[in-house]
């Protein structure tokens, strides 16, 4: 089966208080997007789509020596909007895609294999990467079916009731999708919810109410799944990296 990788790297990074794109910003000397560049080469795919926004200009020099196309998402609308971006590049390409987030350094290449398994193994026409948090406060909420396996819909923070806020097993940002479903069903989408942006997670709710299977991975070490949204976090993100175990 083929493989497609889009990374987003649109967003403005505004709790990180510097007017440099957030995944510019570097942990260890190298910025935070290249650590996702260079994870996803190693899994070899037959594409690559960068998807900038913010100051993208500066996003463009940094990666230029890097072999993938770039998506311009101006504005930015959400995460919906964003991969809709990333269409034109994959309009011929029918495997599947991986999305990733370009400030999140810490996922290992193992851990996207053993995810990439579980979705063909399980058949599913999209599966969310997951983890467990003992304060789940900002994350998107999985809400699986009563048989456990399958993913009814992923719930922003924004939009979740109370009961949903209760759950604790969260949304990492790191999904795979089988190409022609995944637009298929981003073109059903729409920005009715608390933000006003189109969410890439409402993917799921679309695909389960076509009866599609969507699937959960949950990933053991909830650090892989950290986003850098602040210098603290880029601070502590900068110390996990400089062991071998999220190399």
């Amino acid at each position: 089966m083929s493989l497609a990788i889009v990374i987003m790297a649109a967003g403005k990074g505004t709790r990180m208080k510097s007017a440099l794109p957030k995944v510019l910003h570097e942990a260890n000397g190298k910025p935070l997007v290249a650590y996702v560049i260079e994870k996803s080469q190693a899994l070899d795919p037959d594409k690559i789509v960068l998807i900038i926004g913010h100051q993208a200009e500066l996003v463009r020099a940094a990666t230029a020596g890097f072999p993938f196309d770039y998506a311009l998402q101006e504005p930015q609308l959400g995460t919906g909007h964003a991969i809709m971006q990333a269409e034109p590049f994959l309009k011929d390409f029918s495997g599947e895609i991986i999305i990733l987030s370009g400030d999140a350094p810490l996922f290992t290449g193992r851990t996207l294999r053993e995810l990439i398994d579980f979705h063909r193994s399980r058949q599913a026409v999209a599966t969310v990467l997951t983890a467990e948090m003992d304060d789940p406060t900002g994350y998107g909420r999985i809400i699986r079916s009563d048989a456990g396996e399958e993913v009814l819909r992923i719930v922003e923070q924004k939009d979740a009731t109370e009961e949903e806020k209760a759950v604790t097993e969260i949304n990492s940002g790191v999904y795979v999708f089988n190409a022609n479903e995944l637009f298929s069903a981003l073109h059903g989408i729409t920005n009715k919810n608390a933000q006003g942006e189109y969410y890439l997670t409402d993917v799921f709710g679309i695909c389960f109410g076509k009866g599609k299977k969507v699937c959960a991975f949950k990933v053991a070490d909830a650090n892989e799944i950290r986003g850098i949204n602040t210098p603290e976090q880029l601070r502590e993100a900068e110390l996990l990296l400089q062991g071998e175990k999220y190399c």
